[in-house]
């Protein structure tokens, strides 16, 4: 099989995979020639609960039929990037998809040492959905960081699918039809 001259990579905690997760990944399929989700076995920036890593895939798998799917150790977009880059090459275009929320991290974590963010936009740009908000990215990192346009579900997140079950409230059109009976049964 040839090896996409651009990948788009949607890393992501899939606790559960949404409605936004798929529609994110269409809208990066209009930049890139494949697009690859990733579910990180640790999390950076969250703590691991609710399904388990395999639960999370085989949800993705449920869902998903038209993109990749893989897992990792890394939870860092930048070791996602290095890892991806291994497996498909150093002259493939990586585009790391992400909400604004995600961008506005990257860009303002404490990384300890300055230049971090201008070393991982090197390795990866960034495809940024607006995800509650607009996002401006800085001036310097224009060139690298692009705007990615979802038609409805920006506001869709994981943790409203797992509150609304909590709170016994409809939550089965946030996630795709394929995969409702399966999240009843893993977060009920």
């Amino acid at each position: 099989m040839e090896r996409p001259r651009s990948l788009g990579v949607l890393p992501g905690s899939f606790n559960p995979p949404t409605v936004a997760h798929l529609e994110l990944a269409q809208a990066a399929k209009r930049h890139v020639d494949e697009v690859l989700y990733v579910a990180p076995s640790a999390l950076p920036h969250k703590d691991y609960f609710g399904a388990t890593l395999e639960q999370r895939i085989e949800l993705l798998e449920g869902a998903e039929a038209t993109h990749s799917i893989a897992s990792t150790e890394q939870g860092l977009f930048i070791d996602i990037a290095r890892e991806c880059r291994e497996h498909y090459g150093d002259e493939v275009r990586l585009f790391l998809i992400c909400g604004r929320d995600a961008a506005e991290r990257i860009l303002t974590w404490d990384y300890g040492r300055p230049g971090v963010v201008r070393e991982m936009l090197r390795e990866f740009e960034l495809l940024v959905a607006r995800r509650g908000g607009h996002f401006d990215a800085p001036p310097e990192f224009r060139h690298r960081i692009h705007s990615l346009d979802m038609s409805g579900h920006d506001e869709v997140s994981s943790s409203e699918v797992r509150e609304r079950i909590a709170r016994g409230e409809r939550w089965e059109h946030l996630v795709p039809d394929a995969i409702v009976e399966r999240v009843k049964k893993i977060y009920s």
